[in-house]
């Protein structure tokens, strides 16, 4: 149990650490909730955390541990200084409240002890002194008295010495478990209502702020005398001696539910947050249920945000109006709509009374029977009319109500690292977040209700990407090792239900059918998500070369899908249905769209004034789109800059409540660097770089490097030789430039282009003589691959909406007229020839996954596979003795090549591992695809230049939004 415990202080404190300090406070106080010895114990730990030289020589489970025993310490029959210790009484936020006797006067007290772990630091002892200052410098009859403060070592003379301070002893129960055993009569409500505001009016005469004022801080005697208490959190304004950071603006400091909007946002908070605090106390006494209530603290805070309580005058009839419009105006949004002064306050309660006192219960109806308690005389029914005549007049211009608009809130949740900030969904009923990120497996699927402080990796989803929740929130789907995959939530089994090469997108309907697209030139087809035969739902149509990302529309018939890739004609978001029928196009763009309530389609567009430093970044917009008709209405409404996006999916999802989440842009920090064969760094070309270097081709002299950047959302070919630290630009064009190949002489460069609607093959005098040219002009996507050594054939990819990725040759003379080199059902993709011409390398899905493949060439009829457990990135020697290749496991393979003298015999020996790379991934680089290349060069002696990643992955926070949609009517 104490393990638990510790675990538990543990994992709050990390996430907290994770966050900016001013929004700590909140992430504790919503992870904790109502558990104040929990919420005690992480403020504890995080204190000590912050004060780096006791951080830093102090374990943290050590700290948590001293911490939980702390919580664990009985003071029974200890005596402390004139007052020995009888029973424990609760522990608050800042300590824990004993019964004691003093032994000098002979009279019961309250003790209240600040935890040892608290006492040796400097700010928790500071601000408990504080707590008794404040109490001192109040004398009122709701408000406890102090009667002194001591620091001495227990009377037994063991342990530390002990701080604390003696109370007035309030018998009773607090207004929380007195609510909890019934509800009071409005008039005995309204007797509570005016000595608590007379408190904090008291309290606010003095400067002092309660700032977690609730039910449980509040005590009712049993003569009904009220007493407000702990003020551990209080800010005094006025106090002597008060320090710069006792009290900070910025720190979110309360009570889910009770505390003020300006509170939960971390804004400096005035008097008027007790008067919202009031307001939600009086709520509750007069109906029976909290103002702001949900089945976790978050969901509270949510509703003390953006939703207003439902009216009390509608489900509490028997209550007074005037009563009912008090709490309204307390619980104004904006707190220049609330009362000013807790002096206004009570004016205006005791404006209900025809007297001063405490009699208003001989007036107002018993809230359970709604009969009059006491028999009406009659001047009792003359001062009544006189009340509602003038209520009738006054309060309405007094209490003036204006409906509060919803507000746009924003929740950042920080992952652990990840290389894969693409992968993320929202459960459909919004409660839950899957993502990918690392851990101690490596990426794994992980898995965060919302109303908890941390998420879980899911074990056995290694190599888990692109999520999607099942509708009920139960399981999710995932793609893994080269399968779609399922798993029971929580920690069920996993289940295998189809065969993927290249998983473009899955979606989860609510008759229990998945889709989901096998690879990157395939239609989407379909799965029962309890296993079953696999069949096909969509049809490619002419000129479509694969049907990918699919979305389910709110009828869980009809769903969204995506054409981008074949003709460019065909491109754009479609709408279809499992009834059959021929799918429609909605609008040309490209890219993976989602249904968000209460009608509209958003999707990640280009953003041409991306973040600095965020590669794959797009802007997030919305269509207004009528469900029924499944028709686009309007134009785009930017939502949302700097969301990720990569080969054609947003980094965004979006719940069936309309909860928005997304991830910016990621900032990719990269570095072309030269590594031996064991592994060791030999030194970097440039320096580290944050536009997503990638695709990089070295020259045969060793002394250049071609590769692409993202600078200012336009990605382009970018040149740099050795010995330098900065690259120049070598494309200009606003439209993509990629995936350059060096002629084998060095004098020009070939490159993919989207110019023209299609990627197109143009070339490039590295000398500047000549402008780009166009190369290969035709109306499929294609990318170049090698250059063969004697400059006679430029190998490319081609993309085939019949034959997936195959593997093309343009001969560089004569009449250049292209030929199939391998064309097959399946992807072959990243080929290469071999130096002297007559070998090609491949990587290739026929087996289910992709392996390394090598056959000859020109002639067919000798084929070897080289990898036995998955490959891709296959790379020569210079010699052509050895072929090298990146297992699934990111680490580099060789494998020895020989061919007997004058055959065609190729005999390869067993790929044995040389080291774990740090190959970069993300934007421009996926497993394959028509445009897929290797990450690294083999020099001619045998080193590596590679593309890595500087960073162990991305940590940019998902953003959580609720209410986007406010922001859209503006």
């Amino acid at each position: 149990m104490i393990d638990h415990r510790r675990r538990q202080i543990e994992e709050i404190c990390d996430v907290a650490l994770d966050r900016p300090i001013d929004e700590r406070a909140a992430f504790v106080a919503a992870a904790c909730g109502d558990d104040e010895t929990l919420r005690r114990d992480v403020d504890a730990l995080l204190l000590h955390a912050q004060n780096a030289d006791v951080f830093l020589a102090t374990p943290v489970d050590a700290l948590s541990a001293g911490i939980f025993a702390s919580g664990q310490t009985s003071f029974a029959e200890m005596e402390i200084g004139s007052y020995r210790i009888a029973g424990s009484l609760g522990a608050g936020a800042m300590g824990e409240v004993y019964r004691a006797r003093d032994l000098k006067l002979n009279r019961e007290v309250a003790i209240k002890v600040l935890p040892e772990v608290f006492a040796t630091d400097p700010e928790r002892l500071a601000r408990f002194k504080r707590e008794a200052q404040v109490l001192a410098s109040l004398n009122h009859p709701n408000i406890a008295h102090i009667y002194g403060f001591e620091e001495a070592r227990p009377a037994n003379g063991s342990g530390s010495p002990v701080v604390a301070f003696v109370m007035e002893l309030v018998e009773g129960d607090t207004l929380a478990e007195r609510l909890a055993k019934r509800l009071p009569p409005p008039g005995e409500a309204l007797s509570m209502a005016r000595q608590i505001a007379e408190a904090l009016d008291a309290a606010h005469e003095q400067g002092i702020i309660h700032r977690d004022l609730k039910p449980a801080n509040i005590k009712v005697t049993p003569q009904g005398i009220v007493k407000v208490l702990d003020f551990g959190l209080a800010k005094a304004g006025a106090l002597a001696g008060e320090t710069a950071n006792a009290t900070r603006d910025g720190a979110i400091i309360g009570t889910a539910g009770y505390m003020s909007p300006e509170q939960a946002r971390g804004q400096a908070v005035d008097k008027r947050t007790d008067i919202f605090a009031f307001g939600a106390i009086l709520y509750e006494m007069l109906s029976g249920r909290r103002a702001f209530d949900g089945e976790t603290a978050m969901d509270a805070v949510t509703a003390v945000l953006n939703n207003d309580p439902p009216e009390l005058a509608a489900a509490e009839p028997h209550i007074p109006p005037a009563l009912t419009r008090i709490v309204d105006r307390c619980l104004k949004k904006n707190p220049a709509g609330r009362f000013q002064s807790a002096s206004d306050l009570v004016f205006a309660l005791e404006g209900i009374s025809p007297q001063s006192g405490t009699a208003a219960a001989a007036l107002i109806a018993d809230g359970r029977t709604g009969l009059l308690q006491n028999p009406p005389t009659a001047w009792v029914i003359a001062a009544s009319g006189a009340l509602v005549l003038v209520l009738a007049i006054a309060v309405p211009l007094y209490l003036r109500r204006a409906a509060p608009e919803p507000l746009v809130t924003r929740l950042d949740i920080v992952t652990p690292a990840t290389g894969d900030a693409y992968s993320m969904a929202l459960s459909l009923d919004g409660r839950q977040l899957a993502y990918v990120a690392n851990g101690d497996h490596g990426s794994q699927l992980w898995v965060r209700p919302l109303d908890q402080a941390t998420g879980q990796p899911l074990a056995g989803t290694e190599g888990a990407m692109i999520p999607f929740w099942a509708p009920n929130g139960r399981a999710v789907g995932f793609f893994a090792e080269g399968k779609l995959k399922r798993i029971d939530l929580p920690g069920g089994a996993v289940h295998v239900l189809a065969d993927v090469s290249n998983p473009m997108g899955g979606a989860w309907g609510a008759d229990g059918m998945i889709l989901f697209t096998p690879s990157s030139t395939d239609p989407l087809l379909g799965v029962p998500a309890t296993g079953g035969p696999v069949t096909s739902v969509t049809h490619l149509a002419a000129g479509q070369a694969g049907h990918h990302w699919p979305e389910f529309l709110p009828d869980g018939r009809r769903f969204l899908f995506v054409v981008s890739t074949g003709q460019p004609e065909t491109y754009g978001i479609y709408v279809a249905s499992l009834d059959g029928g021929e799918p429609t196009r909605l609008m040309p763009d490209a890219t993976r769209a989602a249904y968000a309530p209460p009608g509209y389609l958003l999707l990640a567009a280009r953003d041409d004034s991306p973040p600095p430093g965020a590669s794959g970044s797009a802007l997030l917009v919305a269509y207004p789109f009528d469900g029924a008709s499944a028709t686009v209405t309007g134009e785009s409404i930017p939502v949302a800059q700097g969301v990720g996006s990569c080969c054609d999916h947003g980094a965004f999802s979006v719940s069936a409540q309309g909860i928005l989440a997304y991830r910016g842009g990621v900032v990719t920090r990269r570095q072309l660097a030269w590594v031996d064969r064991a592994g060791h760094l030999l030194g970097a070309l440039g320096a580290v770089d944050d536009s997503a270097p990638s695709f990089l081709d070295l020259s045969l002299d060793d002394q250049r490097v071609a590769f692409i950047r993202a600078v200012q959302a336009n990605i382009d070919v970018w040149l740099i030789r050795a010995g330098e630290s900065v690259p120049r630009r070598f494309t200009f064009e606003r439209a993509i430039d990629s995936g350059p190949v060096w002629s084998p002489d060095g004098s020009r460069i070939v490159f993919r282009t989207f110019r023209g609607g299609a990627y197109n093959l143009y070339e490039k005098a590295v000398d500047g003589t000549t402008d780009e040219q166009p190369l290969l002009v035709t109306p499929l996507a294609k990318a170049p691959q090698d250059w063969s050594r004697d400059g006679r054939l430029l190998l490319y990819s081609n993309q085939d909406p019949k034959t997936g990725t195959d593997l093309w040759a343009l001969p560089m003379t004569g009449d250049r007229k292209p030929f199939p080199v391998l064309q097959t059902r399946f992807d072959e993709i990243q080929g290469q020839f071999s130096p002297d011409g007559r070998w090609l390398t491949y990587a290739s899905n026929e087996s289910g996954r992709y392996e390394i493949y090598v056959r000859t060439f020109p002639e067919t009829g000798g084929k070897w596979q080289i990898s036995v457990a998955g490959g891709l990135q296959p790379r020569w020697r210079r010699d052509g003795q050895e072929l090298f290749y990146v297992s699934p496991d990111n680490r580099l393979m060789a494998a020895p090549i020989h061919v007997a003298l004058g055959t065609k015999a190729l005999e390869a020996g067993a790929p044995v591992p040389l080291f774990a790379t740090k190959l970069a991934t993300g934007v421009n680089i996926v497993p394959a695809g028509f445009q897929a290349r290797a990450q690294y060069a083999v020099a001619a002696d045998g080193n590596f230049l590679m593309n890595i990643s500087v960073d162990e992955g991305v940590i940019s926070p998902i953003t959580i939004v609720q209410n986007w949609t406010v922001g859209l009517k503006k």
